[in-house]
């Protein structure tokens, strides 16, 4: 590995594993229904972030840095959708409700009760929480070129280190999700359940909020 893509991938390591609403998201899943259901929103979030590659691949990423209209109505949807996400949380915090048994049982299986309408549910919410976010890709049209040499294929060369991105994302999300999962039932006990959902909902709220109201 040369020293400019091993520098690449330890600075998109940073990236990644610092909280952002795709961790949270993630989190909020698993604790709702189970390792599968958390893999699923990991694969979403990974899906969108090959969406933003596809993007620099057809140059169309760019018209997000200069159309300030298209930056704003992107933006605004993405927000949106945040703040929807954490509104939902935090209705599930404030909800009186049972605790769920054995929701969780382990990392591999997950929640035995998950259906596939379920998984794919988590997986549109992590797709489009990363799709609709138009920083990620001004993110990349600031931070790639750091990586660049003269003579590069531009294109090439940002689908490629997207990718890498997305497979760091794809491995730490994925341990968040096991992480979380081992917890199993103590998660699903009616007070911890209530405060996760709690900071879950708020913290993607906050984050929603200050997608819409970040100028740059």
């Amino acid at each position: 590995m040369d020293s400019q893509l091993l520098a690449f991938t330890l600075a998109a390591l940073v990236v990644t594993i610092s909280p952002g609403p795709d961790t949270f998201l993630v989190i909020g899943n698993t604790v709702k229904g189970g390792a599968r259901h958390g893999l699923a929103t990991v694969a979403g979030i990974v899906s969108g972030g090959l969406c933003h590659a596809a993007l620099f691949g057809f140059g169309i990423a760019q018209v997000l840095a200069y159309s300030p209209t298209v930056f704003t109505v992107v933006k605004l949807c993405g927000a949106a959708y945040l703040v929807y996400l954490g509104m939902g949380a935090l209705r599930s915090a404030f909800r009186q409700r049972a605790p769920v048994p054995g929701t969780i049982r382990s990392p591999p299986g997950g929640n035995a009760s998950a259906s596939p309408v379920r998984w794919r549910s988590a997986w549109v919410q992590g797709a489009l929480s990363n799709a609709l976010n138009p920083k990620v890709a001004v993110f990349y049209l600031a931070f790639l070129p750091q990586f660049m040499s003269p003579g590069d294929p531009i294109a090439a060369k940002s689908m490629f280190l997207i990718g890498i991105h997305c497979v760091l994302g794809l491995l730490w999300l994925s341990a968040v999700v096991l992480a979380f999962a081992r917890l199993g039932a103590w998660l699903h006990r009616g007070a911890v359940r209530r405060v996760l959902d709690g900071v879950v909902g708020t913290v993607m709220t906050a984050f929603g909020a200050k997608l819409a109201v970040d100028r740059g």
